[in-house]
């Protein structure tokens, strides 16, 4: 059986030849990664060793599962992301979500792809992917574009002080004979430098593409509130994505919070149990628009928006407004991680605000709703004048 790969450009080749047993490949946009990944772990797993790759979510563990197996005709099991080749090598997929699964197991190679945006990396880099290496003194590379100066760009560090068994390299988006170098110049005319300099050149800058700030959230972080709740926001699923209710306290700190996945009827069910007294702005786009019809005949005051280009571009400056300010406090955790890597995009149509690709933002829209319904109520209610 012959399986066709993919032939490194020589940037790529620099990568593949060094032999160095910890690498750290800082790169731009369109560098060719993906390819770059994809001849190594075939490579490792047609020696017959045991090989893991983890990216920061399960949904682009499944992309490059499938783009994978397209190329390696193998026996495969595509419920839990493992191809096992016939001499006994094999490549299983992990989420950066939950590196705990790592545990006790042992492999001879691993590939860490987008390591700037798993959560927690250094955590889970010393706790849970470098002693699965220990057993075959495994080798690991880490493929990233940087996201600020993070764990990833401290890795990075190493490879440059020369330390033992760490190698870097860092290559742009021109750095990829196969890419129109026009298309990049046109990008460099119409992103803001900062985001031009991180995306394409690869050079860490704080917060290159976030509207929020890593240090206005780390500002606003603070325990869940004991205080009643006085507005929600509640963004609805879409496709693989998860229903999100936030309630904020009268000050504007974050006092409930609830994310799952559950069907129609279950997440009506669960979105009735919260206080139908309170003021609710929830997701009405699309099929969320039936959902809120039929929820506000149950509650007081709730009020449906619609997800556009210009309505949502709105909805986060206003978000990002009262974060810069501190007028909003979330706890650590899901809610902080999805603001950390939220970011904005300038388009020919405007600026498009999202999550990267293949991430969530569930809680960064019903915490965006939350701010909204707050800023429209904040001065509703009953008063009485002496």
């Amino acid at each position: 059986m012959r399986i066709e790969l993919s032939k490194p450009h020589i940037n790529q080749k620099a990568i593949i030849d060094s032999d160095a047993r910890f690498r750290v490949v800082a790169c731009g946009r369109r560098f060719g990664k993906s390819e770059l990944s994809q001849v190594e772990i075939i490579k490792e797993a047609l020696k017959g060793n045991n090989v893991a790759y983890i990216t920061p979510t399960y949904k682009l563990s499944k992309t490059f599962f499938e783009k994978l197996i397209k190329v390696v005709p193998f026996e495969n099991n595509k419920s839990d992301l493992i191809i096992n080749f016939p001499n006994n090598g094999m490549i299983q997929f992990f989420t950066g979500e939950r590196l705990d699964n790592l545990r006790g197991l042992k492999f001879h190679f691993i590939v860490i792809d987008e390591a700037s945006f798993i959560p927690n990396l250094e955590d889970g880099w010393l706790n849970s992917i470098r002693p699965t290496l220990t057993d075959y003194k495994g080798k690991a590379l880490f493929l990233s574009t940087f996201k600020g100066k993070n764990y990833f760009y401290s890795l990075f560090m190493k490879g440059l002080g020369n330390e033992e068994g760490w190698q870097s390299f860092k290559f742009t988006t021109y750095d990829n004979p196969y890419i129109d170098k026009n298309e990049i110049d046109d990008a460099r005319t119409q992103l803001p430098s900062v985001v031009f300099e991180q995306e394409y050149m690869a050079n860490p800058m704080e917060n290159a593409a976030n509207p929020f700030g890593n240090n206005f959230i780390a500002a606003c972080t603070k325990p869940l509130s004991t205080e009643p709740v006085a507005f929600y926001g509640i963004d609805l699923a879409k496709s693989f994505d998860y229903t999100v209710i936030i309630g904020l306290t009268i000050n504007g700190d974050v006092c409930h919070f609830d994310r799952f996945q559950k069907d129609w009827k279950q997440t009506k069910e669960t979105i009735l149990t919260i206080d139908r007294s309170k003021p609710v702005m929830i997701d009405s786009t699309g099929v969320g628009d039936a959902i809120t019809e039929d929820l506000q005949k149950h509650f007081n005051k709730m009020v449906g928006f619609k997800y556009t280009s210009s309505s949502k571009q709105q909805l986060m400056e206003l978000l990002a407004s009262t974060i810069h300010k501190g007028e909003v406090g979330f706890p650590d955790g899901l809610i902080k991680e999805e603001l950390e890597i939220f970011e904005y995009q300038y388009t020919s149509t405007g600026v498009r605000y999202n999550a990267p690709q293949g991430f969530h933002d569930d809680c960064v829209n019903a915490l965006a709703l939350a701010v909204k319904c707050r800023t429209e109520n904040k001065y509703v209610g009953v008063y009485r004048f002496i």
